[in-house]
């Protein structure tokens, strides 16, 4: 009975283990899928449809065809969560990201306007706040969106403080791929959102929500 359980038991562990991997070659194989349909790689254009459908069926495989509120795609994502392994390798040499821009418009009591960026004082706080743009950039909840936008023009607030408001405009900026680059285009900007910062203690007030 004893070597009936244990046996039972690896069969169990086997079982789990397969799962596991199979979870995580799944995941990594969507995002070389999805790399191939943008037309991020050295493959040829025709390569975009099938990619596409293959990104499809691997999103299908992890539950995301299914409503947000199934339990089956909701078990799958906690798992994946926990694990790690919500995102893989793509296997191709990484493309550069796009980027975000937060600019600051300084309005003074006389109406004169001043523009801003976000100051650093060395190479590690440059970085760091490349890694902030990228954050706010990614955030989707827009009260921790307004908080973390507050918090860098409060710091612009201090070094003018004859300022009666300031606007933060934030936007992306995507660089050209690499026929674009070939042809002389530059970086494309995109306006995402604004928010007007005022000295009363009140909630910002956005132009796009």
């Amino acid at each position: 009975m004893k070597a009936v359980l244990t046996r039972r038991a690896k069969q169990v562990y086997l079982a789990c283990f397969f799962a596991h991997f199979l979870l995580v070659g799944t995941v990594c194989c969507r995002e070389t899928f999805w790399l191939v349909a943008q037309g991020l790689t050295i493959l040829p254009g025709a390569a975009t449809g099938p990619g596409s459908k293959a990104t499809e069926s691997a999103g299908a495989a992890l539950g995301q065809a299914l409503p947000a509120s199934n339990p089956v795609r909701q078990g799958l994502a906690a798992y994946l969560n926990l694990a790690g392994i919500e995102a893989g390798y793509g296997f191709f040499a990484p493309n550069v990201p796009a980027g975000y821009a937060l600019v600051f418009e300084i309005h003074y009591p006389d109406g004169q306007v001043e523009y801003e960026l976000p100051r650093v004082r060395s190479p590690a706080a440059e970085l760091r706040l490349a890694g902030l743009l990228d954050l706010i950039g990614s955030r989707r909840y827009k009260p921790l969106r307004e908080l973390m936008i507050r918090m860098l023009a409060h710091m612009v607030w201090r070094e003018h403080p004859r300022a009666v408001m300031i606007r933060a405009v934030f936007g992306s900026i995507t660089p050209p791929n690499v026929a674009e680059f070939k042809a002389g285009k530059n970086a494309s900007y995109e306006f995402l959102y604004s928010y007007d910062f005022t000295l009363r203690d009140e909630p910002p007030q956005s132009s796009k929500p």
